[in-house]
């Protein structure tokens, strides 16, 4: 099974969110930090169709992606709590 995928930044208190509850929980993921400037996130954007993060990665998924800090935490709420 692949292993959960957070791009972020280390300065968005979102994406700080997202890693808190990924830590909390104890659940592993890969994490990508994407560059500054939205006009320069082009990885980040063409896997998920957005340059705003936090974006993550689960394979579980139907669609693998989601995106929005809440919508993120309650996920993996749901599924690794």
């Amino acid at each position: 099974m692949s292993r959960l995928e957070l791009y972020d930044r280390q300065d968005c208190p979102y994406s700080k969110k997202v890693r808190d509850k990924l830590e909390e929980l104890g659940v592993d993921y890969d994490e990508t930090v994407v560059p500054d400037k939205h006009t320069d996130r082009d990885e980040v954007h063409e896997r998920t169709g957005q340059r705003g993060v936090p974006v993550l990665f689960d394979p579980s998924l139907d669609d693998g992606w989601l995106a929005d800090s809440d919508a993120i935490v309650t996920h993996l709420e749901r599924t690794y709590g």
